[in-house]
């Protein structure tokens, strides 16, 4: 699989940055609410519609990741099977690298937000690269 241009842009974008990047990734699942409808039932059954749960996060330096793949290949090693990935930059200030409770903190933010369906601003990816969209 290439790197995905919405990647490759989130990684050239957070090292263009004047000051260092924390990238910040949330690995999501999908599942199908208990209480759902034969029709929603047929949509996830399609590949569609659920719930996203966020099974794991990471944080990675901008030079520690140069390609979709290597993320991929090291979340399928460490974690569970994921279907969306969110992922956003979190900046340092005056030349040094966002202190570690501060990516806690964000980290703790993200997770919330995708649990609650807030991921608008969110770079989001499908397990094979592909942008999606929430509306």
């Amino acid at each position: 699989m290439n790197t995905p241009p919405a990647f490759e842009q989130l990684l050239a974008a957070a090292s263009a940055q004047p000051d260092p990047q924390v990238l910040l990734f949330i690995f999501a699942g999908a599942e199908l609410p208990a209480d759902a409808t034969p029709a929603q039932r047929r949509s996830f059954e399609q590949g569609a519609g659920g719930e996203l749960t966020p099974l794991m996060c990471v944080e990675k330096e901008v030079g520690e990741l140069s390609t979709f793949d290597a993320l991929l290949l090291e979340s399928r090693e460490v974690g569970p099977p994921w279907q969306v990935l969110f992922a956003a930059a979190l900046s340092g200030a005056d030349g040094k690298r966002p202190a570690g409770r501060e990516v806690e903190q964000a980290l703790k933010v993200l997770v919330d937000r995708v649990r609650h369906g807030a991921v608008q601003g969110l770079l989001a990816l499908s397990n094979r690269g592909e942008a999606l969209s929430f509306t």
